[in-house]
C-alpha cells in the first residue's frame, strides 16, 4: 500500500484506525491526536491530514463506555492543537513566505503575485477569512501561512485564529459525541466522513463560483 493509498484509507476508515491506536498507545492518544491536529493546521506540507473526520471520530469514541478519551480533555487538547498549529503557521509565513524562490516547487504555489492578491484579500475581509479558511480542508492550512506572508495584523489574527478554533473543536467533536454513535451513523461511517468532507468544502465551492461568475461578468461588460 503506497502512502496516498494509505491516507485515504486512514480518512475513509479514520474510526477503525482511531480504536487501533487507542488499543496501541492508551493515555498517549491524546499527544498523538494533538500532533496530527497540531501538524495538519501547522505545517503548510502537510493539508492532506484528516481534520474534521478526525475530530468527528474521536468526538464519537469518547462518549463509549469503557474509552479512554473523555469530552472535556479531548476538546482541550484539540483546541490548543488547532490553535498553536495555525498561530506557528502564521509566524513560518511572516518568516519565510516571501523568502521562497519562485523557481521552488512550493515557490511556483505561493509565488509573489499571489501574496499580493492574498494581502489585499486580508486587508479588505479581515480576520474573518481566517475563520472561515478553519472549514475548508487544505484551505486551512495554508491560509495561515499565507497571512503571515503578507503581514496580516496579528491581533486580527490571533482572536480569529482563537475564534475559528473554538468553533471549530466544539462542532466537530461534539457532532461526534452526541451523533457518531446512532446506529446509521455507525454503520456508515465512510459515507458520514465523505459527507464531512463535503460539507467542509462547500465554502471553498461557491468560494471558486463566485469567483468565475464575476470574471465572466468583467468580461461580458468588457465586451
Amino acid at each position: 500500500m503506497d502512502f496516498i493509498t494509505w491516507i485515504i484509507d486512514f480518512i475513509l476508515h479514520i474510526d477503525q484506525h482511531l480504536v487501533e491506536i487507542i488499543n496501541a498507545f492508551g493515555i498517549w492518544t491524546y499527544i498523538i491526536l494533538f500532533l496530527i491536529v497540531f501538524i495538519e493546521t501547522g505545517l503548510v506540507v502537510f493539508p492532506f491530514l484528516p481534520g474534521d473526520s478526525l475530530l468527528f471520530a474521536a468526538g464519537a469514541l469518547a462518549v463509549l463506555d469503557g474509552s479512554i478519551l473523555h469530552i472535556v480533555p479531548l476538546i482541550i487538547v484539540l483546541w490548543l492543537a488547532a490553535a498553536l498549529g495555525d498561530t506557528v503557521n502564521y509566524h513560518i509565513g511572516k518568516k519565510i513566505g516571501t523568502s521562497i524562490p519562485e523557481d521552488s516547487w512550493f515557490g511556483k504555489i505561493i509565488n509573489r503575485e499571489k501574496m499580493e492578491k492574498a494581502e489585499a484579500f486580508f486587508n479588505k475581509h479581515g480576520g474573518k477569512t481566517i475563520f472561515i479558511a478553519r472549514f475548508m480542508p487544505f484551505i486551512r492550512t495554508f491560509a495561515p501561512f499565507v497571512a503571515g506572508a503578507s503581514r496580516m495584523n496579528y491581533r486580527y489574527f490571533l482572536t480569529y485564529n482563537v475564534l475559528g478554533a473554538t468553533i471549530w473543536v466544539l462542532l466537530c467533536t461534539l457532532a461526534g459525541y452526541f451523533f457518531g454513535n446512532i446506529p446509521i451513523v455507525k454503520d456508515n461511517f465512510s459515507v458520514v466522513v465523505l459527507g464531512i468532507i463535503f460539507v467542509s468544502l462547500i465554502p471553498m465551492i461557491v468560494s471558486v463560483v463566485k469567483s468565475k461568475m464575476a470574471k465572466k461578468k468583467v468580461n461580458l461588460n468588457n465586451d
